[in-house]
């Protein structure tokens, strides 16, 4: 939990306290599913929570904002960023049902009003969002086509609406067909720790 309040000093009481019941959680979990990698676990709050949390350096999102977290996993980034904007509304995804159990049970544990979760593939989704959130479930390129019908035009946020994507590694060649659309910021500018050298946030307006 250190490392949160190390680069998040100003989280409320509640709001400390959610976040410091994830790895007990994802733990007990973890012991019967193996939803996070278990040589990531000990870097559990760092890998895992605080890299959801890029995406809350890069833009506040506007109370209101309705957000998708496509191809979900665990929960990341789309859980620890329902903690930190409580009045925005969170919907998370993913086509594995055991991932979408512990993701449900997690939200209920939790008691998070703003965060469901549904088991489906991003292609068969409908409805509107302002931003579709996301950690590097497979190239750009091929990402977009699923989501772009789900992103509203209605703007709201200090940032076109569109896609944040966490993702690490040279993202030269995969953003080349967005051109001006697409902006990278390295995480290495937020965060000291050696994990994050290589990782980035991309904001791709659609």
């Amino acid at each position: 939990m250190d490392i949160i309040t190390k680069y998040f000093p100003r989280l409320k009481h509640g709001q400390a306290e959610l976040f410091s019941q994830l790895q007990p959680l994802y733990a007990g979990w973890n012991a019967q599913i193996n939803v996070i990698s278990r040589k990531d676990f000990d870097g559990f709050y760092e890998r895992h929570v605080l890299h959801s949390l890029a995406i809350a350096k890069f833009l506040a999102f506007t109370p209101g904002t309705k957000i998708l977290d496509a191809g979900t996993g665990g929960g990341f980034p789309g859980i620890p960023l329902a903690i930190f904007f409580p009045e925005a509304q969170f919907h998370l995804i993913d086509s594995i049902g055991k991932k979408i159990k512990v993701v449900n049970n997690v939200i209920e544990s939790l008691g998070l009003q703003n965060a469901t979760a549904e088991q489906i593939r991003a292609e068969e989704l409908k409805g509107e969002y302002d931003f579709v959130v996301s950690r590097a479930v497979t190239s750009l390129p091929e990402f977009v086509p699923w989501v772009r019908k789900n992103i509203s035009k209605k703007q709201k946020n200090a940032m076109p609406n569109g896609i944040i994507y966490l993702k690490g590694g040279d993202l030269t060649e995969e953003i080349k067909p967005f051109k001006n659309r697409v902006f990278v910021k390295n995480l290495s500018e937020w965060f000291e720790e050696e994990y994050f050298e290589t990782k980035k946030v991309v904001h791709l307006a659609v």
